[in-house]
């Protein structure tokens, strides 16, 4: 099966909110971040590595004044445009210009379904009301819409209630992301699920994926590929749980490339080396993709499908390709 290629760009560090778990640090704008010029040369490279889903994303990317300009040329060069955004600047008028520049989708934040609480997290009053107003314009012009909604020990009781809920208001998936400790997330990283949780959780989602016949994904929680087929689930399009190296990397604001957003593991940049070199040759990116890893990841029989966190990994090992220190299968047996 081919696989295809996504990159997600950070285009700015710069966020009107100041949510507790930005894995960004995201508020202010970065120093020297890419400028137009640099960033039409990273989308053509992007797009000579193969790659075919453009992830544009924050900080708050439609912060960024040529994002139109940014997302023509990526339509241009036959990839997808997509955005994950907080929501807080799609109006009716702004999305119908990310349509007309080709623009396909986006993802919005969405981890509360308590107002008062979300906009507490989120640092900003409207923070919540401006989420949902997003998903209703979006909803009313016709242009796809994800909920994205990472989960902690704070919202975890609420999560099957948002996966009803985005599909209640017309989001085409629910991606629940499972929240890695990097960039101001190291400061709640006490409420990060246990395995357990981890993996109750995980069941919980599919089987409501089931139940709703809606697209319902844990992301930055492979192990839903090992769950998924002990529970003769079908995870549609989905083929591999971690994605880090293999078939996805991020790039930050001042153009260095990261392996995933959550693993702060720099393996080049861009001012110095060509994107599609990086992505081609980088040492760690290719040792990524031999799924050797240690432990119990690189023993597990569902390896391949799954492939354990990196991210997660590199934070309590302080090795990438350590095994993942929260899935509950150690030697082909489940603690459940």
């Amino acid at each position: 099966m081919l696989i295809e290629l996504i990159a997600s760009w950070n285009v700015t560090n710069k966020c009107n909110l100041l949510c507790e778990h930005c894995y960004r640090d995201a508020g202010n704008s970065a120093e020297n971040e890419l400028s137009t010029e640099e960033g039409i040369a990273l989308l053509d490279e992007i797009a000579k590595a193969g790659f075919k889903l453009m992830v544009f994303s924050g900080g708050e990317p439609f912060m960024r004044d040529d994002i139109f300009t940014l997302t023509k040329h990526a339509a241009s060069l036959g990839m997808r445009p997509v955005y994950g955004t907080n929501g807080t600047l799609l109006t009716k008028d702004f999305i119908k210009k990310i349509m007309e520049a080709g623009g396909a989708s986006v993802a919005i934040s969405l981890h509360m379904l308590d107002e008062k609480a979300m906009d507490e997290f989120c640092s900003t009053p409207g923070a919540f009301k401006n989420a949902i107003q997003a998903m209703k314009n979006c909803r009313e012009l016709g242009f796809p819409f994800q909920v994205n909604t990472t989960v902690f020990e704070r919202n975890v009781g609420e999560i099957e209630k948002i996966c009803e809920f985005a599909k209640e208001m017309g989001a085409m998936s629910h991606h629940v992301l499972f929240m890695v400790p990097t960039g101001r997330a190291v400061e709640i990283e006490e409420e990060t699920l246990r395995a357990k949780e981890y993996e109750r959780l995980i069941r919980m989602l599919l089987r409501k994926r089931k139940e709703l016949d809606f697209d319902i994904k844990p992301t930055c929680a492979p192990q839903f590929m090992r769950i998924a087929d002990q529970e003769k689930i079908d995870t549609g399009r989905y083929t591999r749980g971690c994605l880090a190296g293999v078939s996805y990397c991020s790039i930050t604001p001042t153009g260095d490339v990261f392996p995933c957003p959550y693993l702060p593991l720099k393996v080049g940049s861009v001012r110095e080396k060509p994107f599609s070199e990086i992505w081609k040759h980088d040492v760690v990116m290719n040792k990524m993709r031999t799924l050797e890893s240690s432990g119990s990841c690189g023993a597990c029989d569902y390896k391949s499908a799954c492939g354990g966190c990196r991210a997660r990994a590199y934070f309590y090992d302080g090795d990438y390709m350590a095994e993942e220190p929260w899935c509950s299968y150690k030697g082909g047996l489940s603690s459940d």
